[in-house]
């Protein structure tokens, strides 16, 4: 059976590294914009997903609604509206799906690149279609109307493969509590954990990110972060934190909560124990949420204190 002609070109494009100088000045541009806590919010941290995806719906559902109602005769003003409204709602959908695309994986960045090439291109045709509608030229407005969706769903068909084949933006931790079994497991003798340090161990072949505080207090999350797998023993351990040595994401020790990005969901954490002078962990909510020892797990004794320093005590 012979390949999928398109797919076969999108494996291409990810390989193809002649643009790899201009993706690396654009990732530093972009990086370099003064966002501020804005940058969090472009990326969907609050919303617990990414924001471009549901950005993009206004600008799309617009200049469709506008093509259908280029087909019937005597509707030009309610597309000229439509076009419009598409425009300007294009902004702010391209700003997050920018600000996304600079913390992805390299060939991510070059099938993200092509995508919106396309969508500025469409992007274009629409405000062509506008200035020519708006001089009366309503069979130039719609042709470039028409034109215009034509590139939104090349755009729509290479986001989407980002989206499901590359997987960026997805969760990359969701599957931990799929896969790990019920129950405590031993993962280390208490002296194989240094106070302030990042270990990595191993539950049900799933990696752990094991921290012991000076005071004692033993934190567990899930090793790998859940925005594009990156090791989160080899990242900087501060404040009652971990931070991701890829893209810079930053966890709370204490339950895995993201409190900044460009990570929008949280990491799955364990409930820690000390028995016999060994480390045992068991992955938290699980077992109808019930905790050991004292009804508080390890860990969460100091999440009042957590990040204090940086202020990543905050959820929202």
């Amino acid at each position: 059976m012979r390949q999928n002609r398109v797919l076969w070109v999108l494996d291409r494009l990810e390989r193809e590294a002649r643009a790899d100088a201009v993706i690396a000045t654009l990732r530093r541009g972009v990086r370099a914009l003064p966002l501020g806590r804005g940058r969090d919010l472009l990326h969907g941290r609050s919303l617990g997903h990414p924001a471009h995806p549901l950005l993009v719906q206004v600008p799309i559902g617009s200049w469709l609604s506008a093509a259908v109602l280029d087909l019937r005769p005597g509707r030009s003003r309610e597309s000229r509206l439509l076009v419009g409204v598409g425009l300007g709602a294009a902004a702010p959908a391209a700003l997050a799906g920018w600000v996304d695309w600079a913390e992805l994986h390299r060939t991510q960045q070059r099938v993200g690149l092509v995508h919106a090439l396309s969508n500025t291109a469409a992007v274009g045709l629409y405000a062509a279609s506008l200035a020519c509608r708006l001089k009366g030229r309503e069979g130039a407005g719609r042709a470039y109307g028409f034109l215009g969706l034509t590139a939104v769903g090349i755009g729509g068909m290479l986001g989407g493969h980002l989206a499901y084949r590359q997987a960026s933006g997805a969760n990359h931790a969701e599957e931990v509590p799929n896969v790990v079994s019920q129950g405590w497991h031993r993962i280390g003798a208490v002296a194989e954990f240094p106070a302030g340090e990042a270990v990595r161990r191993s539950v049900d072949d799933v990696p752990v990110l094991v921290v012991r505080e000076t005071g004692g207090a033993i934190h567990a999350l899930a090793e790998r972060c859940s925005h594009l797998a990156g090791p989160l023993s080899e990242g900087t351990v501060a404040d009652g934190c971990v931070r991701c040595p890829w893209h810079g994401s930053v966890f709370r020790l204490s339950d895995g909560w993201n409190v900044r990005g460009p990570a929008t969901a949280p990491q799955p954490s364990f409930e820690t124990r000390v028995t016999d002078g060994h480390v045992e962990v068991r992955l938290r909510h699980q077992d109808g949420g019930r905790h050991a020892g004292n009804g508080e797990p390890a860990g969460r004794r100091n999440a009042a204190r957590t990040g204090a320093a940086h202020g990543y005590g905050d959820r929202t």
